[in-house]
């Protein structure tokens, strides 16, 4: 086999994500044979370097072996069982690690198969709560610019509207307070101070708000400081409405700790884990949530009290597996404290980039880097040429309209952390 056969036999049967597929006329899918580490190979032995983490999931490296080994081990007991009525040790061990891991007071967890859908599982899991405690409040907060997923409800917290314009109509309530402009102190309490004038006004029938702690994906790699979570949370307790944290791109390390949330010193009322949790292998997603939570809903058998939700997949065996020993690896190899290299590493790279003709603004967040360009029309497609540009110099790198964003796996090195920034240096001389 060989690339272009393996692209011809995709084109022929595929809809890939968000893709317009009439681009693949002219620009050539990367079909990929096998990873090592940071790198992916194609059918014709080229590497390329997956500074994205491949869309933000891969901790440590394609085909850890220790994570290969630890699936291939649960695949010789069991597969998948039902959760509903049954439990294995796998989940059990995962439920108390992240329990033990996450901010004090998050008590129970509960599973589903990918981000978007956790997302659905807190928004459902607050309404009903605050319905169980006769309260009807069927409106949620989220930030300007945030990104929470692209199912219905994920999609109506959202606020991009390249995602979520097309299907205004079939989306739940969701109103949005400014999100901070900056990483400074001062930004973060102006935009704590325009929450609590909505909150005055409307807190009656607010259910919660939802933010992406410390930095917002998808909406272009926009960073805050943490005052701004503690100023939030400490207003969600005064008006009683509760506090989501979509932690799905920024938990296991990605900010420098190994929850955004430490930073601030909360503990959120729901806490939204999936990409990370199982270093990028297989579709797990949990909410973690209190004990105040969990009792609003526990009662004698009662359908409309009773929180009713399903995954089929959810707790599967093999994913536990993968989560679990992503958790060793933490445990056994100081992740947390071995990033701080890299991270003094990356902005340290990251000052070539500050003063370069039309680069707006340079932001770093722990592990997270993002290159803001200027004055680029949409119609010119700046991020696809970067794209392009980087992948011939054998760099993986998507960005986000004009941010250009890095995300590698932890297991990267200097010397390949160093391919990565010259890449988007000469791909920005070039273009």
């Amino acid at each position: 086999m060989n690339n272009l056969e393996i692209s011809k036999r995709d084109l022929s049967v595929l809809w890939h994500p968000c893709t317009q597929m009439k681009d693949h006329e002219t620009i050539p899918l990367v079909p990929i044979s096998k990873g090592e580490g940071v790198y992916l190979y194609d059918f014709e032995g080229n590497r390329t370097i997956d500074a994205i983490s491949s869309w933000w999931v891969n901790l440590f490296g394609h085909c850890n072996p220790y994570i290969n080994q630890k699936i291939k081990e649960q695949l010789d007991t069991l597969e998948h069982v039902i959760l509903a009525g049954f439990t294995h040790e796998g989940i059990v061990r995962l439920s108390e690690r992240l329990v033990k891991l996450s901010p004090d007071g998050l008590t129970r967890c509960f599973y589903a198969d990918n981000g978007s859908s956790a997302i659905e599982v807190a928004l459902k899991m607050s309404y009903h709560s605050h319905k169980n405690g006769g309260k009807e409040k069927g409106l949620f907060v989220s930030l300007s610019e945030s990104y929470h997923g692209e199912t219905l409800g994920a999609l109506s917290v959202g606020d991009v509207a390249l995602y979520k314009e097309t299907y205004e109509p079939l989306l739940i309530r969701s109103i949005q307070t400014p999100s901070p402009l900056n990483q400074s102190i001062e930004a973060a309490l102006e935009a704590a101070k325009l929450f609590e004038i909505l909150l005055k006004e409307r807190s009656h029938e607010i259910a919660a708000l939802i933010v992406e702690p410390l930095v917002q994906g998808a909406g272009g790699m926009k960073m805050y400081h943490p005052l701004f979570l503690s100023e939030t949370k400490r207003l969600c307790e005064v008006y009683g409405i509760h506090f989501i944290a979509d932690e799905i791109l920024v938990g296991f390390g990605r900010t420098g700790t190994m929850f955004a949330c430490e930073q601030a010193g909360i503990t959120p009322d729901f806490l939204i884990l999936s990409k990370g949790l199982t270093g990028g292998y297989l579709p797990l997603s949990v909410v973690l949530t209190t004990e105040a939570v969990y009792d609003s809903f526990y009662c004698e058998y009662n359908p409309a009290r009773s929180f009713l939700h399903s995954h089929s997949y959810t707790g599967n065996a093999l994913a536990c597996a993968a989560a679990n020993a992503t958790l060793d690896i933490f445990e056994s190899e100081k992740v947390i404290e071995n990033n701080q290299r890299t991270i003094a590493f990356m902005s340290d790279e990251l000052k070539r980039f500050k003063s370069l003709p039309r680069v707006k603004e340079v932001r770093q967040c722990g592990m997270i880097a993002a290159i803001e360009l200027e004055g680029f029309d949409p119609s010119e497609r700046i991020g696809l040429k970067i794209h392009q540009y980087c992948m011939a110099q054998g760099v993986l790198i998507r960005p986000l309209g004009s941010v250009i964003y890095v995300m590698t796996p932890y297991v990267i090195s200097f010397d390949e952390l160093k391919r990565v920034f010259d890449a988007i240096e000469a791909a920005l001389g070039n273009i």
